[in-house]
């Protein structure tokens, strides 16, 4: 397992742990002046959301580049089913496209998906489940052309009806084995995953297609399942022995920090968030 006491190379900040994943939410930082904040800290990666950086791809890659940042990834596709999937298989299909256009612009190697709930007018996630592997046979061959690969990240069951359908690590890899393309993988998220007993099992049939790991915790009080995550540390979520197993699979890339907590982080200084982020990095991840 590798050791983050003095080394964070391996740190990635997702913005969303500064709010900027929500229109009005956190202090509104640009992205030139987070990605200097990274920089001064030696934060190794930065992973963006769409509303950030749309339009600006090419400018922010560059802007990354000279802060010695790395973009680590893009947030995320359009849900693909589910009731806030956009109308329609083909507005579904060309807004996926154009999140891989922006990921190969911003030089970002990984753009992570988030399914979507239940599919309207069908019940339970079997057919929603198949939906998505569909989407992902059509799309993979401009995914490949982008150089961007596709990481399926399951989310915790709260969010099965509206957020995603996929809720185990196990069915987003039986999609992963389902559509059989090199470029499609996981992402592991502790914050949706910390409860599965399967878990350690699941990492090791997941092996190289795990594309990304990322950090939060989840409060044994929460106030609110999507907007109220805990800093590492602050919940009952048991993180260095998964990222143990994450590392055991083989996993050696970025582990990138997401914190969606409207009435806590997002309100404090950005500075000392990141602060923080650091000290709990090295010492309880």
């Amino acid at each position: 397992m590798r050791d983050f006491t003095h080394d964070l190379s391996a740190l990635a900040l997702n913005t969303a742990t500064l709010g900027h994943n929500v229109p009005g939410a956190g202090a509104g930082w640009s992205p030139e002046r987070t990605l200097d904040a990274c920089a001064r800290r030696g934060i190794g990666g930065i992973v963006f959301w769409r509303r950030e950086v749309t339009g600006r791809g090419a400018e922010i890659a560059r802007r990354a580049r000279e802060a010695g940042v790395s973009v680590a990834g893009l947030c995320r596709s359009p849900f693909l089913v589910g009731p806030m999937a956009p109308v329609g298989r083909q507005a579904v299909i060309d807004d996926f496209r154009s999140a891989l256009d922006l990921a190969a612009e911003l030089g970002a190697p990984v753009l992570t998906i988030v399914t979507g709930g239940v599919q309207p007018e069908t019940k339970g996630v079997e057919e929603s489940l198949k939906l998505v592997a569909g989407y992902l046979e059509e799309v993979v061959p401009y995914a490949d052309a982008c150089g961007v690969k596709l990481a399926l990240e399951p989310l915790n069951p709260a969010y099965g009806g509206d957020r995603s359908c996929l809720t185990t690590t196990r069915d987003a890899l039986d999609i992963c084995d389902l559509v059989n393309a090199p470029g499609l993988g996981v992402a592991i998220d502790v914050y949706h995953v910390w409860w599965d007993t399967d878990l350690r099992y699941q990492l090791q049939r997941a092996g190289h297609r795990i594309l990304g790991y990322h950090l939060c915790d989840w409060l044994a009080q929460t106030t609110d399942i999507l907007l109220d995550r805990g800093m590492m540390g602050d919940g009952v979520a048991d993180l260095k022995p998964i990222r143990a197993a994450v590392e055991a699979a083989g996993y050696s890339g970025f582990c990138e920090v997401e914190i969606f907590s409207v009435n806590n982080w997002w309100k404090r200084n950005p500075d000392d968030v990141l602060d923080i982020m650091i000290d709990r990095f090295r010492t309880v991840c």
